[in-house]
């Protein structure tokens, strides 16, 4: 089996001869930095507390969240011990702490599978992770790339994404979902289409919190 870093090297390398818009940027920027993890149940109860704030203020409910529990990340099982309250206590949203109840439980019901997630599609997971509460398809497309390093995720509905591909194609608009799909397909990012996100988002200096 390839290395990631190989894998990585022959991405960029294909995307500069195949995308000539792309071609300088990953000159520049070098290799992708994805660090993926089997972690699979912390990292999305982090991107669910992590939604809609800055990386400072998620970090610091994230620190406050697993003191509640003694400095550890709790099992599922621990997590619905607490009440909604509880876990509002330490910074979370009402929203956000049934979400990562929601989770919690549907681990614990066998609804949310990790053992067998390496095993399936980008589109399976998709529809795998998007029966919990609070997780769309942003978040599992963030999931695929930066946690279980995925190298053909193409997040179209990111802002970041959409901007991107406008001032790099010099487009008159913010393109749709389906538009930058348009561009990866006539620009051959498959099948590598999270290395040329990446990039896309390198351009703009503008990486997504995950």
């Amino acid at each position: 089996m390839k290395s990631k870093a190989f894998d990585l090297s022959e991405a960029a390398e294909y995307l500069k001869q195949q995308d000539p818009v792309l071609a300088p940027i990953i000159t520049s920027r070098g290799l992708p930095t994805f660090t993926p993890h089997t972690n699979y149940y912390q990292e999305l109860v982090d991107s669910i507390i992590s939604q809609q704030l800055s990386v400072k203020a998620a970090r610091a409910i994230e620190q406050r969240f697993m003191d509640l529990f003694g400095g550890d990340f709790p099992t599922p099982e621990q997590l619905l011990h607490r009440s909604v309250d509880e876990l509002r206590g330490v910074g979370l949203s009402r929203p956000k702490a049934a979400y990562i109840q929601d989770l919690a439980q549907k681990i614990l019901d066998g609804v949310v599978v990790f053992d067998t997630l390496d095993q399936l599609s980008n589109q399976e997971i998709i529809e795998e992770l998007t029966k919990v509460k609070g997780i769309g398809e942003w978040t599992v497309h963030m999931f695929l790339m930066f946690c279980m390093g995925r190298l053909d995720v193409l997040p179209i509905g990111d802002l970041g994404i959409r901007n991107g591909v406008q001032k790099l194609y010099k487009l008159d608009h913010a393109p749709l979902p389906n538009e930058v799909t348009e561009i990866s397909i006539k620009h051959r990012w498959h099948p590598y289409e999270s290395v040329a996100s990446w990039y896309v988002w390198q351009s703009l200096d503008n990486m997504p919190s995950v």
